[in-house]
C-alpha cells in the first residue's frame, strides 16, 4: 500500500492537515512579521532591523527550550487528540489577537505573541510525533513519518512565497491578519476529526519546575544510548538545515549575484529536495524502520556538500533572476547538489523519527520527543554561533563555510554511526540486499512483530543471515556453525548482531551446551531466534537432513516455529556450488533471491522432519 493512501485514512487525513496547516500559519506569520520589519517597522520599534529580526528568532525559539519538558510530561499524560485541539483552540485566540495587533502596526506585542506562537509549537511539537504510534501500523511508521517531513518543509516554503507575496499588496497587513485567523479556524476544524489517541501514561504527577523536568527528561533519555544518538543526529540535521537555509539569501545575492527570486529558487529547490527524500525512505526501507539508509543519506549530505563548493559559479556583478540563473547551463550542477542535499537530509531524518517511536518505551514518548526538541534547540541555536565564528571572527566566504559544514557532517555521523553496531550493521546488511542482490519478499508477515519465535531456514550460502536480517524489522539471535562464526570475512558481523556459535557435542560438547542456553535466554527474553537445522551449508544446493536441535530447544521452550526458505542464492560466490565459497570469481550480479516465509508451526506440533517438509516445499524446485 502506498504511503500516500495514508492521507485518505481517518487515522492520518485529518492529523496530517492539521499540523500542515499549523505550520503553514506559523511560518506566514512569522515570515511576514520578519519582512515588516526589515522594510520599515523597525523605525517605529527604534532598534536596528538587523538587531530585532536575530531578537525574533530568539524569541520563537526560547519556548522549545523552557517548555518541552512540561509540553512531554502533558503529552503522556492526557488524551492527545483532545490536547490537540486545545492547542489550536489556543492558536485561534492567539491569531485573533495578532491580526488586531497587525491592523493596528503595534510591532512590540507581534513579538510578545511570536514567543507565545512558539510556546503553542512547543506543546504540539510531542504530541504530533506521539500520536503516530497510536494511529499507525509499524509498517506505515515510516510512511507516516515521511508525510509529515514532507509536509513540513513544503508548508515552509509555501509559507515563505505567501509572505513574499503577500507584501507585494498595498493592504497586506489586512490580507495578513485575515489569512492567519483563517489559516487557525481551519486547523481546528481539521483537528476536530483526528480520533482519539489514550494517554500514554494517565497516572503521572505533571512537575511544571522547568529546570528540574528538563534536567529529568534528558537524564531518562540517556538511559537508552541508541535512542539518545539517534535524538542527537536529528538535531544535527537541524544545525546542518539551519545553517544552509540561513546563509542562501547572502549566498544568492553577494556569490550568485541574484536578485530575491533566486533566493526563493534555491530555498525551494532545498526544501522540495527534503521533501523528496522524505518519501523515498518508504522504498527504501521495504515498509519498515530501517536504520541502514541513515548512513547512505548522512554520505550524501557530505557528497554533494563538498561538490556543492566546487559548483559555485563565477558570476558578472549584474544582479539575474532566477530564470536567468537557470538559462545557463552551468548552474545546473549547483542546483543538483542542493537538491542532493535536501533528499539526503530527508533519507537521513525520516528512519531516526521512526526509530525514536518504536523503541522509545511508549508511556514515555512524548517527554523522549521533548528532548528532541530541547536539542533542536540548541542545535538551532549554535547554528547561528558557527556562522557568526565561521564567517565573522575566521572570515571564511559562505562557499568555504558550506565545504566545512560538509566535513564536520562526515565526522559527526561517523561518531554516532560507530557509537551504535545496529546504524553500521543495517547499513552493510542493506547495501547488500540492494547492490549484489535483488531481494524479494514473500509473506514475512509471519514473523511476529513481538514476543519470541525461532525461524528455522534452509542454509545455501555465508550471507543467508545477512539477507534474512536485513529482510526482519527486528533484531534476530542467529544460531550458526562455531566455524562460520569465526570466518575472517563475515565473523565481524556475526559478532555484532550476538550469534550464537554451535558445534556437533563430539567435537565441542561446552560450546553445544552454551549454545543452548544461549537459545533459552534469548527466548526467554521475548527475542527472535533463527536456527539452519541442517547444521552446514548445502554442497549440493539440496536441503541437507534437518537435525533434531529444533526439537530439544521447543521442548525447553515451546514457542512457536516460523519456517522460512531462501531461493535464489545457490550458485551465488558465497555459496559452495563449483567449489569452497569465496574461491571463485563472482559471477552474479543483483541477481533475483527471494525469502519466503510460512505459516507459525505450533510448538506441540514441531518435529525436524516435519519442518523440513515445509521448508522444502517453500523452497520449491530452486536449486
Amino acid at each position: 500500500m502506498s504511503q500516500f493512501s495514508l492521507l485518505k485514512s481517518k487515522n492520518f487525513g485529518p492529523f496530517f492537515i492539521t499540523q500542515f496547516l499549523g505550520a503553514f500559519n506559523d511560518n506566514v506569520f512569522k515570515n511576514t512579521l520578519m519582512l515588516m520589519i526589515a522594510f520599515g517597522a523597525s523605525e517605529s520599534i527604534g532598534l536596528d532591523s538587523s538587531l530585532i529580526i536575530n531578537f525574533a528568532a530568539v524569541l520563537f525559539i526560547l519556548p522549545f527550550l523552557l517548555f518541552s519538558s512540561i509540553a512531554g510530561q502533558i503529552t503522556d499524560r492526557y488524551e492527545k487528540s483532545a490536547l490537540i485541539r486545545k492547542i489550536k483552540f489556543f492558536e485561534i485566540i492567539l491569531m485573533s489577537v495578532a491580526s488586531v495587533c497587525l491592523i493596528f502596526e503595534q510591532y512590540t506585542l507581534l513579538l510578545g505573541l511570536l514567543f507565545l506562537m512558539g510556546t503553542q509549537s512547543t506543546f504540539f511539537g510531542p504530541a504530533k510525533y506521539a500520536i503516530l504510534p497510536q494511529h499507525l501500523q509499524p509498517s506505515q511508521l515510516v510512511g507516516g513519518n515521511a508525510l509529515v517531513e514532507m509536509g513540513t518543509f513544503v508548508s515552509i516554503l509555501l509559507a515563505t512565497i505567501a509572505a513574499g507575496i503577500i507584501m507585494q499588496f498595498d493592504n497586506y497587513l489586512i490580507i495578513t491578519a485575515v489569512s492567519i485567523v483563517v489559516l487557525s479556524v481551519l486547523g481546528y476544524i481539521s483537528s476536530r476529526a483526528i480520533p482519539n489517541a489514550p494517554p500514554s501514561d494517565s497516572s503521572l504527577v505533571i512537575s511544571y519546575n522547568i529546570f528540574k523536568t528538563t534536567v529529568a527528561v534528558i537524564s531518562k533519555t540517556r538511559e537508552t544510548r541508541s535512542i539518545f544518538l539517534a535524538i542527537m543526529a536529528i538535531s544535527w540535521f537541524w544545525f546542518l538545515g539551519a545553517s544552509y537555509l540561513t546563509q542562501f539569501p547572502v549566498f544568492a545575492k553577494d556569490v550568485l549575484h541574484g536578485d530575491p527570486s533566486l533566493v526563493t529558487l534555491l530555498l525551494a529547490v532545498f526544501s522540495l529536495g527534503i521533501g523528496l527524500g522524505s518519501i523515498m525512505c518508504e522504498k527504501l526501507s521495504g515498509e519498515h524502520v530501517e536504520l541502514g539508509i541513515v548512513p547512505i543519506g548522512a554520505l550524501g549530505m557530505t557528497v554533494f556538500g563538498i561538490d556543492l563548493y566546487f559548483s559555485i559559479p563565477v558570476h558578472s556583478d549584474n544582479l539575474v533572476s532566477w530564470s536567468e540563473f537557470c538559462s545557463s547551463a552551468g548552474n545546473w550542477k549547483l542546483l543538483v547538489d542542493i537538491a542532493g542535499i535536501g533528499i539526503s537530509g530527508g533519507v537521513f531524518i525520516v528512519p531516526l523519527y521512526a526509530f525514536i517511536q518504536e523503541k522509545s518505551d511508549r508511556a514515555h514518548l512524548a517527554r523522549t520527543i521533548s528532548v528532541i526538541n530541547i536539542m533542536n534547540a540548541i542545535f538551532l541555536v549554535s547554528s547561528g554561533l558557527a556562522g557568526m565564528l565561521f564567517l565573522g571572527i575566521m572570515g571564511l566566504d559562505i562557499g568555504s563555510f558550506f565545504l566545512v559544514l560538509s566535513i564536520m557532517n562526515l565526522v559527526v555521523c561517523c561518531y554516532v554511526f560507530f557509537q551504535i553496531d545496529e546504524f553500521v550493521i543495517r547499513f552493510m546488511v542493506w547495501i547488500l540486499s540492494n547492490t549484489l542482490y535483488r531481494v524479494k519478499q514473500l509473506d514475512l508477515q509471519h514473523i511476529p512483530r513481538q514476543g519470541s519465535s525461532v525461524l528455522v531456514c534452509n542454509h545455501v550460502s555465508f550471507v543467508d543471515a545477512l539477507l534474512i536480517a536485513g529482510a526482519c524489522p527486528r533484531p534476530i539471535r542467529f544460531v550458526m556453525d562455531h566455524n562460520i562464526f569465526k570466518n575472517r570475512v563475515l565473523g565481524w558481523f556475526f559478532k555484532a548482531v550476538n550469534a550464537i556459535p554451535i558445534a556437533p557435542i563430539h567435537q565441542n560438547e561446552a560450546t553445544y551446551n552454551q549454545a543452548f542456553e544461549s537459545i533459552s535466554d534469548a527466548l526467554r527474553n521475548e527475542e527472535l531466534v533463527c536456527i539452519f537445522p541442517e547444521g552446514k551449508i548445502t554442497k549440493t544446493g539440496d536441503i541437507n537432513q534437518f537435525k533434531n536441535g529444533i526439537e530439544k530447544i521447543i521442548e525447553k521452550d515451546p514457542v512457536p516455529v516460523i519456517p522460512m526458505a531462501l531461493q535464489g542464492l545457490w550458485g551465488s560466490f558465497f555459496s559452495h556450488k563449483d567449489g569452497s565459497a569465496f574461491s571463485k570469481k563472482p559471477k552474479r550480479f543483483w541477481s533475483k533471491v527471494t525469502i519466503l516465509a510460512g505459516q507459525p508451526v505450533d510448538a506441540n506440533a514441531v518435529t525436524a522432519s516435519k519442518l523440513q517438509n515445509i521448508v522444502q516445499t517453500l523452497r520449491g524446485s530452486d536449486s
